[in-house]
């Protein structure tokens, strides 16, 4: 069972921080292959979910109010660690972070940009796809929308 914790940047510990850097850089750039500048000066906007399992981090996103990251609120960087997929642990991550915009930010929209392989996954979550497709740091993509 996953255990999770809703965090501002500065609740973050330093061994935290570490933490979530090492899981987003294990998935984003090494497994997707993909070289793009990770640390992009927004996590300090942020409220962190963080999803324990004994102790470690195997799930996370971050999550933001409308107007600091996208027009609406949003969700991203969410990234559950590859030896851990199998318990679905995304949907966890997610609906803790659909709660915690509702409950934080008191927002009703979440827009995502979110990879396109992964659009049946959000729909399953509610969220919508707007436009076409783009690519951003060289994979698909697709804009989102969740109406709560």
């Amino acid at each position: 069972m996953l255990k999770i914790y809703v965090k501002s940047f500065t609740e973050l510990t330093a061994q935290e921080l570490y933490n979530v850097l090492q899981l987003r850089s294990e998935v984003f750039v090494v497994e997707q292959n993909c070289v793009y500048q990770d640390i992009d000066g927004k996590d300090g906007k942020a409220l962190h979910i963080l999803g324990y399992k004994n102790e470690t981090i195997v799930a996370y996103t971050r999550v933001f109010r409308s107007g600091d990251y996208f027009e609406k609120s949003s969700i991203g960087r969410v990234v559950v660690a590859k030896n851990e997929r199998q318990h679905k642990y995304g949907y966890d991550i997610m609906k803790a972070s659909i709660e915690a915009i509702k409950t934080h930010f008191n927002e009703s929209v979440i827009k995502i940009s979110a990879q396109q392989y992964l659009i049946k996954f959000y729909n399953t979550l509610g969220f919508k796809m707007i436009g076409e497709a783009y690519l951003e740091d060289g994979i698909p993509h697709v804009a989102m929308i969740l109406n709560l």
